[in-house]
């Protein structure tokens, strides 16, 4: 028995999931969460082979998280969810060791194939991603830099930022000021248009 985690915000989207995978005799839901900054206390707690996890998330993004449970529980492996797959996400999913990356909206015999295989240790990451991927340039940013202007192309504040990933409002204007300078952007929205140009965020 596969035993999994999911982490999604929504809950009609996270109930659906669950119900869906409850039809398959070889996975288990055994525990889940709608707060990224929940993922790993209950991952401690419920040991799952597999973290299914949305990366849009309150408390904590996905990515964040899935670096987290790599770095305390590396046994578990990580299938990222998510709406919006662009390349540079799926740049940082690999770099937060994450396993799979698949869309939201895969067909729910897709999403039990990918459980299974990552489960065995395999890499599943969707195909017409993984092309896009291919003809993006490298992204001159660092992990945490495209977090922080991936949080900021949301419309955070500065302090909401600061709140989710877990850094001082101070750090995120050094981050926010890196970014522009290495972009030679104009403003804070002249790099957000850039790195999504791109395709890192």
């Amino acid at each position: 028995m596969i035993r999994t985690l999911l982490a999604e915000d929504m809950d009609l989207v996270r109930g659906a999931i669950i119900a869906l995978l409850a039809y398959e005799d070889d996975i288990e839901v055994v525990a889940e969460v709608n707060r990224g900054d929940h993922i790993l206390a209950a991952a401690t707690a419920s040991k799952p082979d597999v973290a299914v996890i949305d990366i849009a998330m309150p408390g904590m993004d996905g990515l964040t998280a899935a670096r987290e449970l790599y770095e305390e529980l590396p046994g578990c492996r990580v299938l990222i969810l998510t709406g919006v797959g662009t390349p540079g996400t799926l740049r940082r999913a690999l770099e937060a060791q994450a396993r799979g990356f698949l869309a939201k909206d895969a067909p729910p015999k897709q999403l039990a194939d990918a459980i299974r295989k990552v489960a065995r240790g395999e890499r599943v990451i969707d195909s017409e991603i993984a092309i896009a991927a291919m003809g993006t340039p490298e992204s001159s940013l660092t992990p945490r830099e495209l977090d922080v202007v991936d949080a900021a192309a949301e419309g955070a504040s500065i302090s909401e930022i600061a709140s989710v990933l877990f850094l001082t409002e101070g750090t995120v204007r050094n981050y926010l000021s890196s970014v522009r300078n290495k972009l030679g952007a104009r403003s804070n929205i002249d790099a957000i248009r850039i790195a999504r140009k791109s395709g890192w965020i």
